[in-house]
């Protein structure tokens, strides 16, 4: 090789390695979608399934015969899919949730204030016992949180 190919070639190498230093270095500043922070889906499948036994014997929520009466009609295991599924999307993953509105869903049941704190208790609970960190956790109660208003039937409309 002449004394210029030798060039030309060390600094087309040396722009490479540059071009990919870049480009990892880019890829590392994104910060990670909360999926992928929890986990993935099966971290957040086995969440969904701590959660969700946590509710069906939570007295608070089985005191309301709406809620009973809905859970005759949607098995478990239907329901902890659903769920799952809701959450890998809303995190940021790649799931695809195709039940009901949050509104639509729950519109019959009448849940109350006092059943909306029964469940984020239960939902705190499952959090801790996964030991999920502070900052998924919170983003995680912002995120169940802002369901609430499609959720949570108001004082002045509850039977």
């Amino acid at each position: 090789m002449t004394r210029m190919t030798r060039w030309g070639m060390t600094a087309f190498l040396a722009a490479v390695l540059l071009v990919s230093a870049v480009g990892v270095a880019t890829a590392q500043d994104q910060p990670k979608a909360l999926y992928d922070r929890l986990g993935g889906v099966y971290s957040i499948a086995t969440v969904v399934d701590d959660f969700i036994e946590r509710l069906l014997v939570n007295d608070t929520l089985n005191a309301n015969p709406a809620i009973s009466q809905a859970r005759s009609h949607v098995p478990k295991a239907g329901l902890k899919y659903q769920v799952t599924a809701l959450v890998c999307e809303v995190t940021g993953g790649p799931c695809k949730y195709t039940g009901r509105a949050m509104k639509e869903s729950h519109q019959q049941l009448n849940i109350t204030e006092g059943q909306w704190q029964a469940m984020v208790a239960d939902f705190q609970k499952t959090l801790d016992k996964f030991e999920v960190p502070a900052k998924e956790q919170e983003e995680l109660i912002i995120i169940v949180g802002s369901t609430k208003k499609d959720i949570v039937t108001p004082a002045t409309s509850q039977p």
